[in-house]
């Protein structure tokens, strides 16, 4: 372990002024992630910022119906918030479904959203990875890469964003939160993570002196017609292979309203808005779920071990469609063969 010093931020405008000092400073909550990183030399900060004393872990009503979250929260207190849970169940269970009791108790947030993507050689200090030293290039793509992305890839990058949460908030539309030195500012959540393009080093749009506050859901009603599907490689404390976020508004048996989100796929959570309008109108059937299963993944690119996801994630569309039209939001399923 290298050496860091440590300080405690109980205000926001003392945590950006004190991170803004210099790149190796980070931000410190649950620390799930970032011990992780630190413990395999992959992130290395001279100083950590513990941020928990913040005044950023309530979840209040919004004046337009929509609900707050703190960036502090922790998962567990999201999931089981009672308002969370009647209005938002989408996200209840995609945050349930994620990592195991223990690390929800301790996981904010905030540090959700700020996860650094998954790739072994990411984490293996050993191999090139585009990721930890720009320009090194990219161990994944010719080395073994069944958990990685087929969808908004690069030559530089096929990494895979881990979060559960993330994808729901996806599909919800969410926005997030943020302030910096000059300022509050709202980040849509369909720009705050990146694709990887030539910078991978890059994991989302936030400024190095911006803190994320909170996330802010809107007031659309998908509390009935949902379903979130991980499918993993066994049932608890594993990342998706695939995981889907359904939610509709039906008439009948006519789609008023669409959101689909995908994990486990790509660098970011994948949104596809055409695929969403594509079941606008249509009927709740399977012949339309397979049409938009179809339209989402066109572009997929699978690069050896990871092509099986290909025609996983179209299955998976199809069956979390079928659950959230049925009223039937089962979220648990895990994949036995070994592709």
């Amino acid at each position: 372990m290298n050496s860091f010093t440590y300080t405690r931020a109980t205000a926001v405008d003392t945590a950006v002024r004190e991170k803004s000092a210099s790149d190796q400073v980070k931000f410190i909550a649950g620390g799930t992630n970032l011990l992780d990183l630190m413990k395999e030399n992959v992130e290395r900060p001279t100083r950590l910022i513990d941020i928990n004393h913040l005044p950023l872990t309530k979840i209040d009503a919004l004046p337009d119906g929509g609900l707050r979250l703190g960036a502090l929260t922790t998962n567990a207190d999201t999931a089981w918030h009672e308002e969370v849970e009647r209005r938002y169940p989408l996200l209840s269970q995609a945050i349930l479904a994620g990592a195991s009791p223990q690390l929800r108790n301790m996981a904010t947030n905030g540090g959700n959203l700020l996860q650094r993507t998954r790739c072994y050689y990411f984490y293996d200090v050993a191999t090139p990875c585009n990721k930890r030293e720009p320009g090194s290039g990219c161990s994944a793509i010719g080395g073994y890469n069944r958990i990685l992305g087929i969808l908004g890839t690069s030559e530089s990058c096929i990494a895979t964003h881990p979060s559960d949460m993330c994808v729901a908030l996806a599909a919800l539309a969410a926005t997030v939160r943020v302030t910096g030195k000059s300022g509050e500012r709202t980040i849509p959540f369909a720009d705050f993570h990146r694709l990887p393009g030539d910078t991978p080093q890059f994991d989302n749009t936030l400024q190095p002196d911006e803190i994320v506050t909170a996330i802010d859901l809107p007031a659309e009603d998908f509390s009935k017609n949902f379903s979130y599907l991980k499918l993993r490689d066994r049932s608890s404390y594993a990342f998706a292979l695939v995981s889907v976020a359904a939610a509709l508004q039906l008439d009948g048996n006519t789609i008023k309203e669409a959101r689909l989100a995908l994990g486990g796929v790509a660098h970011k959570p994948w949104r596809d808005p055409a695929a969403e309008e594509m079941l606008k109108g249509q009927p709740a059937t399977e012949d339309t779920f397979r049409r938009v299963a179809a339209k989402v993944v066109e572009g997929a690119r699978g690069y050896g071990h990871n092509t099986f996801k290909i025609e996983l994630a179209k299955r998976a569309i199809v069956r979390a469609l079928k659950q959230a039209a049925e009223g039937m939001p089962v979220t648990e399923a895990f994949q036995n063969s070994n592709p």
